[in-house]
């Protein structure tokens, strides 16, 4: 009878604390995001994220970005690219443009899984600024201040993360405010 209640108090505190330790994803435009789906598959249900991955789509880059990375995406919301130069988005999703295309989206994706934390651990360990090398070549610059990261590109334009660590089976994104341009 005691070895009974002892397996059984056990077996609640063990279901207890993975309970606690069990972080949820948080929401990415107005939909769930799912640990065991890649990143492809969360980004097109995130209301936010349309114009991102229409040019996902129009670069080819869906089957790499759905593949075992892990990559870290930081991902500009639709109003981030609302943000550029009028007529940016459509002259960049112009068949002619899929290379530049590429390019921009490429500068958003790093070959690692890297969180928030290990991002600002290695931002404290470079003495306050780590440089990102990025798979499209570009090397973005990552910053934070309290719990805030952000990231500058190669034309000196800062990008916050809005929303941190929405966990991928692939890797991680992160939201970000702003689209991150390559040096031209």
């Amino acid at each position: 009878m005691l070895r009974t209640k002892i397996l059984t108090a056990t077996a609640a505190l063990a279901v207890t604390a993975g309970g606690a330790f069990a972080a949820e994803n948080p929401m990415v435009g107005g939909a769930p995001m799912f640990a065991d789906k890649t990143i492809v598959e969360n980004a097109v249900n995130s209301a936010d994220h349309t114009t991102l991955v229409a040019a996902v789509q129009a670069a080819g880059l869906v089957e790499t970005l759905s593949g075992p990375g892990p990559f870290t995406v930081f991902a500009p919301t639709n109003a981030a690219f609302e943000n550029l130069q009028a007529g940016t988005v459509e002259n960049l999703l112009k068949p002619e443009n899929k290379d530049m295309l590429t390019k921009v989206l490429t500068c958003h994706v790093v070959a690692a899984d890297a969180m928030a934390d290990a991002i600002k651990g290695m931002v404290d360990d470079d003495g306050g600024i780590h440089p990102v090398p990025t798979v499209g070549g570009c090397t973005l610059q990552a910053t934070y201040d309290g719990d805030t990261i952000m990231l500058e590109d190669e034309r000196g334009r800062t990008a916050t993360v809005t929303i941190a660590d929405v966990d991928q089976s692939n890797g991680v994104i992160h939201v970000i405010d702003e689209v991150l341009l390559p040096a031209m």
